[in-house]
């Protein structure tokens, strides 16, 4: 069996490498099938339907497992917290962000969510110092994203469809600094404390819904098919395979993910949507990702070479997904 030794020392084996990518390619479709869904759905319906089938896929692998849910009344006031911040919040501002600007557009800004982690991180976390290191990673991916929105031009979707995608990333950002920040001590597990946050973001959107509006959905197959897609596999059973990712490799090899999504997700855009291929979006993406490496020392310089790559380890919960 092929195996491959990455950057902090754990050996990728084939099957663990087709997890990967399957996970890439699920949650980078994601901008895709959601593009699709909003042909029938208006934004609080499409979130609300992903939420209910994504938990109640975690529901069953819960169920099926045993795997106990957190009894604690406090503990769940702070799950409903990551959860605004973790799933509703994004999500929302995700579907209303890809009316106005492309799935790959889409998928780039979102990919920048470890951005967000590391600069909130460093404000609320004491053990995340912001170093020059990050700094310099910060800076860089920031100019990557002003290049994705591509500010100078109509072509690139709204300015108002660009920042709400980019808030989408930076919710994200504060939501998995407030899992570590408040929940990591409760040493909930994965598992469960994905089922939870999907549980209780399906309340808080079902709470949210009527006051969105409730147009008539116009139900066709293809968006009745994207929706199942991201309900069932995007936003459940890819939780699944990031787990037992985790628990292979780790979470900083786990992390690296958030490399290919963008990719996925400009690739699926052009093929799928039609949609083109700019030169500030092939750029931009790259300056982003090359800001990240460095600041996650991905990227090593001749200082590194002696010292092993301290990297952020992100904590294995539904806010850490990149769209």
């Amino acid at each position: 069996m092929t195996t491959q030794t990455t950057a902090s020392g754990h050996v990728l084996r084939n099957a663990t490498v087709a997890r990967f990518l399957l996970l890439a390619l699920l949650w980078g479709s994601s901008f895709t099938f959601i593009k699709v869904s909003l042909r029938g759905l208006s934004p609080g319906q499409l979130v609300l339907a992903r939420l209910v089938l994504g938990a109640l896929v975690l529901l069953s692998i819960v169920g099926l497992r045993r795997v106990a849910l957190p009894r604690s009344v406090s503990t769940w006031g702070h799950i409903a917290v990551a959860a605004l911040f973790g799933n509703v919040v994004p999500f929302l501002l995700l579907s209303y962000g890809e009316r106005g600007t492309g799935a790959g557009i889409a998928g780039v800004l979102v990919g920048s969510t470890p951005l967000w982690t590391m600069a909130f991180a460093a404000a609320a976390l004491p053990t995340e110092r912001a170093t020059s290191r990050k700094v310099v990673g910060l800076l860089v991916g920031f100019l990557g994203v002003v290049l994705v929105s591509g500010l100078w031009q109509d072509t690139q979707g709204s300015l108002g469809a660009n920042l709400a995608c980019l808030g989408t990333a930076v919710s994200y950002g504060v939501g998995l600094v407030y899992v570590r920040k408040v929940l990591s001590a409760r040493a909930i597990p994965p598992l469960a404390g994905a089922c939870s946050q999907l549980m209780a973001a399906s309340v808080l959107q079902a709470l949210v819904t009527p006051f969105l509006g409730w147009p008539t959905p116009h139900i066709t197959a293809e968006v009745t098919g994207s929706i199942l897609f991201l309900g069932i596999f995007s936003t459940g059973l890819a939780y699944v395979l990031l787990f037992r990712l985790i628990g292979d490799v780790g979470a900083t090899t786990a992390s690296g993910v958030n490399y290919v999504v963008p990719v996925f997700a400009v690739a699926i855009g052009v093929i799928a949507l039609g949609e083109a291929m700019t030169w500030n979006l092939l750029i931009g993406g790259l300056v982003i990702l090359a800001g990240m490496a460095y600041a996650e020392r991905r990227i090593l310089t001749t200082k590194d070479t002696n010292a092993p790559p301290q990297i952020t380890q992100p904590a294995p919960t539904t806010s850490s997904r990149p769209g």
